[in-house]
C-alpha cells in the first residue's frame, strides 16, 4: 500500500520529471524476464539528483518510525536499493547490510553482506516492485538467519495482482512512497500521455506477462 495519496503524487511526478519513470507504447520496453512492457523503471536516476534523493530517504525513515519504530539495522536489497538503503540507514543513525539474490560462490559465500545477528530487527529498503520475487527473497534469506522482519519500504510498485498476493502469503507488509495507479494519474494530468492511452496502459498490468502492443 502506499504511505498517503500526497507523497505517491509527488513521488510519481518527480520520478516522471527526472525520467527514471519512461512511458512509451509504440516501442515498448523488453524486460530481463522477455515480458513487452510500455513502462521502464530505473530509480537508481534518482541518486543523481540530489533534492529527490533527499526527498526519498526523509520520507522513508518517517514511513518507518510511523510504522515501525526504529529497527536494529536497515537491509537493502542488491543492487538497486543498496545506495538509497544506505542513506535511510544514516537518517535513522543504525547499521546497514545488503542482501544478495544468492550466496557468493567464492570467499565466505555470504548472501547477507555486513554485520546482523539474530533476533535483531530488521526493514527492508527495495527500489521498485514487479513480482515482488527477488524482494521477498531478500526477506527469507534474513529470516532463515533468524532476523526478524518487521516490514518493507520501496519507491514505486506497479501493484500487480500476483504480487500484491505474494506478498500477502509471505506475511510481508509493503508500503511504497507511490505506484502504478498514481504514476498514470500523474502523466495524464501533465499531458505525459494522453487520455486515448490510458486504457492501453491499465491494460498491460492486468495481464503484462501475455501483453502485446
Amino acid at each position: 500500500m502506499i504511505f498517503e495519496k500526497n507523497t505517491a503524487k509527488k513521488t510519481a511526478e518527480l520520478l516522471l520529471q527526472i525520467k527514471a519513470i519512461k512511458l512509451s507504447l509504440e516501442n515498448p520496453f523488453t524486460w530481463a524476464s522477455g515480458w513487452k512492457s510500455p513502462i521502464y523503471c530505473d530509480n537508481r536516476v534518482t541518486l543523481s539528483h540530489v533534492q529527490i534523493r533527499t526527498y526519498i530517504r526523509e520520507y522513508f525513515s518517517k514511513i518507518i518510525d510511523k510504522k515501525y519504530g526504529k529497527p536494529d539495522v536497515i537491509a537493502g536489497v542488491a543492487t538497486g536499493a543498496i545506495a538509497i538503503g544506505v542513506l535511510v540507514a544514516q537518517e535513522l543513525g543504525v547499521p546497514f547490510v545488503y542482501v544478495r539474490p544468492e550466496p557468493k560462490k567464492h570467499g565466505r559465500q555470504n548472501q547477507i553482506e555486513g554485520q546482523i545477528d539474530k533476533n535483531q530487527t530488521v526493514v527492508v529498503v527495495e527500489d521498485l516492485i514487479s513480482t515482488g520475487k527477488s524482494s521477498l527473497n531478500a526477506v527469507k534469506a534474513l529470516q532463515e538467519q533468524d532476523i526478524k522482519v518487521k516490514g518493507m519500504v520501496a519507491i514505486f510498485s506497479y501493484g500487480f495482482e500476483f504480487a500484491v498476493q505474494n506478498f500477502k502469503d509471505a506475511n510481508v507488509e509493503l508500503t511504497t512512497l507511490s505506484d502504478y495507479n498514481h504514476l498514470l494519474q500523474q502523466a495524464i494530468e501533465t499531458n505525459y500521455i494522453a487520455e486515448s492511452e490510458l486504457e492501453t496502459l491499465q491494460g498491460w498490468r492486468k495481464n503484462p506477462s501475455e501483453w502485446r502492443q
